[in-house]
């Protein structure tokens, strides 16, 4: 995390753009080509997950980082803004997606939870995350909405607690 509590460190795992699918691999220390989209879509903002957090669905969780120009895979960006969360779910269960915006960033400066942003960034977003698995067999996602800061930043302490519980019945 950075040490402002309006900051978090994202590491980019996919980015914007793209139809191939990354993943941190923890055991090799190497990002991997997991896949490529079988749908004709791309990823609408780099895509990563929050370092040091356990989702519900067993791995870091996620987050979307809205920027102008794409980055690249391991990215770290150090000043990432929640400033929302989308709710899904997949073939595993519950999904959830921490949207962020650069802090930096002047042309996000003024956005501070998702409600301040043109309906129709959420609603590419919701796209994408609804049609992306679509051709892909025995995988299924849909999004069940989205919520604001507040929300973003329980999921995240949520995710916080689980690592560090998981981490503790470790030791």
């Amino acid at each position: 995390m950075s040490d402002e509590r309006s900051t978090i460190d994202v590491v980019v795992e996919i980015p914007k753009g793209s139809r191939n699918k990354y993943e941190w691999d923890a055991e090799r220390r190497i990002y991997k080509l997991d896949r490529r989209l079988f749908s004709a879509t791309t990823y609408p903002a780099d895509y990563g997950f929050i370092p040091h957090t356990l989702g519900e669905d067993g791995d870091a969780l996620d987050a979307l980082v809205l920027l102008e120009d794409p980055t690249f895979p391991g990215c770290w960006i150090p000043d990432a803004r929640p400033v929302g969360i989308l709710w899904m779910e997949d073939e595993k269960g519950h999904d959830a997606k921490i949207v962020c915006v650069l802090d930096t960033d002047p042309h996000w400066s003024e956005m501070k939870t998702i409600e301040d942003f043109p309906p129709h960034i959420m609603s590419e977003i919701e796209h994408f995350f609804d049609v992306y698995k679509m051709l892909e067999p025995n995988k299924t996602s849909s999004t069940q909405g989205h919520e604001g800061v507040d929300a973003a930043w329980r999921e995240i302490d949520a995710s916080l607690q689980r690592a560090k519980d998981q981490s503790d019945a470790k030791a």
